[in-house]
């Protein structure tokens, strides 16, 4: 659904995105992450033809986005950051223009207005002045223009940025049903939100794209090769505690922290692929009480951190 090779713009001499490749399969949710600045929106608006690039190619179902973008405005429907929307106007008639701008046929207009509107949660809103929604409902109303002339790709950038949690996990599943019928690439700086809408993830740090992948083996794939930990709270005096854990062989490391009035939590680091069953064991035949017992892994989160925070990435 969605091509890009060698994508680049420069702002100046400053270089926005750089060599930027990568491609979206029709019916795929893809998490599109990067710190301020990385180059994700200025992506996105390249994609939709509000921008040009300096070099590369992009092309939408095909279609070229520079040398054919009335074709990819018609296939994309996009939500920048900032909201677009007439404050004055009611929620009808102003999807019912936006059905006109985006040259929807008079014949179906009615119908994709509706289905619009139905799709968004906005059918007792439909005759409200849009200033006079809360937040959240604005939001909706952008979503609707984005999909009232029925794109087939759907290009969201920060859908949630603003928004209180209730109103987050609300447009948070909103896009999971819009993510049944269309090809959906989101920007979101909320990383668990990202995790639970998106099949797959690119994440692109100083205008390049660093990682590609599903989120769950991107993380598999950062942590191989690296130390691991396993987590524990344990009811005992947390130095006796300590100096239990570090006498298990193959333990490189011990940090406690207090957990409650009578218990402790403790991270083990170790080389060893797994080492729960014999903490386990030792924290028992030591008289402790053990609580809980973990392997941690790296989240999504740990996967960004280590990729867009490192020394010289």
């Amino acid at each position: 659904m969605i091509e890009v090779q060698g994508l680049t713009k420069f702002y100046g001499e400053r270089p926005a995105i750089q060599d930027v490749t990568f491609s979206v399969p029709r019916g795929q949710v893809l998490g599109f992450l990067g710190p301020n600045g990385a180059g994700k929106s200025t992506t996105m608006r390249i994609l939709t033809g509000y921008i040009g690039a300096t070099s590369g190619s992009a092309s939408v179902d095909g279609f070229d986005v520079f040398r054919q973008s009335l074709e990819v405005r018609r296939r994309v429907g996009y939500l920048p950051e900032t909201t677009p929307l007439y404050n004055e106007m009611r929620v009808e008639g102003f999807l019912d223009l936006m059905s006109k701008l985006r040259g929807v046929a008079p014949s179906k207009r009615r119908r994709r207005v509706d289905d619009a509107i139905e799709s968004c949660g906005l059918g007792e809103r439909r005759a409200e002045v849009i200033g006079r929604l809360s937040r959240g409902l604005r939001q909706r109303v952008g979503l609707a223009q984005a999909i009232v002339h029925e794109p087939d790709a759907l290009i969201l950038d920060e859908p949630t940025a603003g928004l209180d949690p209730g109103q987050t996990r609300e447009t948070r599943e909103l896009i999971k049903q819009l993510g049944r019928r269309h090809t959906v690439v989101l920007s979101s700086h909320i990383l668990s939100e990202v995790e639970a809408t998106c099949e797959r993830v690119l994440i692109i740090n100083q205008g390049q794209i660093v990682a590609d992948g599903a989120p769950g083996k991107l993380a598999q794939r950062l942590g191989s090769g690296k130390r691991h930990e396993v987590e524990l709270v344990v009811r005992g005096e947390a130095a006796a505690v300590e100096e239990t854990v570090r006498g298990v062989s193959g333990v490189d490391e011990v940090a406690v922290t207090a957990e409650g009035e009578d218990a402790v939590r403790v991270v083990a680091t170790t080389a060893a692929a797994d080492l729960r069953e014999t903490l386990s064991r030792a924290v028992i035949l030591g008289g402790f009480g053990l609580l809980e017992v973990q392997e941690r892994t790296l989240s999504l989160e740990d996967v960004f951190l280590q990729l867009t925070s490192a020394e010289g990435s």
